[in-house]
């Protein structure tokens, strides 16, 4: 008898009708997964991307106040990506996360690691080995809280650059 097939397919498709009807209706109602509450990448795309870093023996080199360094390279080269202008802010990374809280930063970039202590107060990318100087650190990067439209935009571009 061939009726068993035929009832382990309605709950299927069953699904499949509920997950296009919710898609559809989110689509209808302006949402889209991820979001970001602030609205921080459509803040900064083709606009400035606000920056922190801390000097990182390996990754971040400061001088004049100016950093450099291939954390620098590759967030320059995902500002570029999106079409916005980095402007950088060097400082503590306890200041650097208060910036963030603030809104007065839109990413932190430099020698943090998945170990990171900040996880309460920022959000953050998957940890990154591949990161030029990284000397096998899982290299993290913060956004704001609840910025995951952001944070997904950036993760895609580190993905395809570093590795995931």
């Amino acid at each position: 008898m061939n009726t068993s097939s035929r009832f382990r397919r309605r709950p299927r498709s069953a699904g499949i009708i509920a997950v296009l009807a919710l898609s559809g209706t989110l689509t209808g109602c302006g949402l889209t997964i991820p979001a970001d509450p602030n609205g921080t990448l459509d803040a900064v795309t083709g606009g400035e991307l606000r920056v922190g870093t801390s000097p990182d023996s390996t990754l971040v080199e400061v001088r004049d106040g100016v950093p450099s360094g291939s954390i620098v390279e590759l967030v320059d080269d995902y500002a570029q990506s999106i079409d916005a202008e980095p402007d950088w802010t060097v400082a503590s990374e306890e200041s650097l996360v208060t910036m963030l809280e603030d809104g007065e930063l839109d990413l932190v970039a430099g020698g943090i690691t998945a170990k990171t202590p900040w996880l309460e107060r920022a959000g953050v990318s998957r940890g990154y080995t591949g990161i030029e100087g990284a000397d096998g650190r899982e290299i993290v990067m913060l956004v704001p809280l609840g910025e995951n439209a952001f944070l997904s935009s950036l993760e895609t571009f580190l993905d395809a650059e570093v590795g995931s």
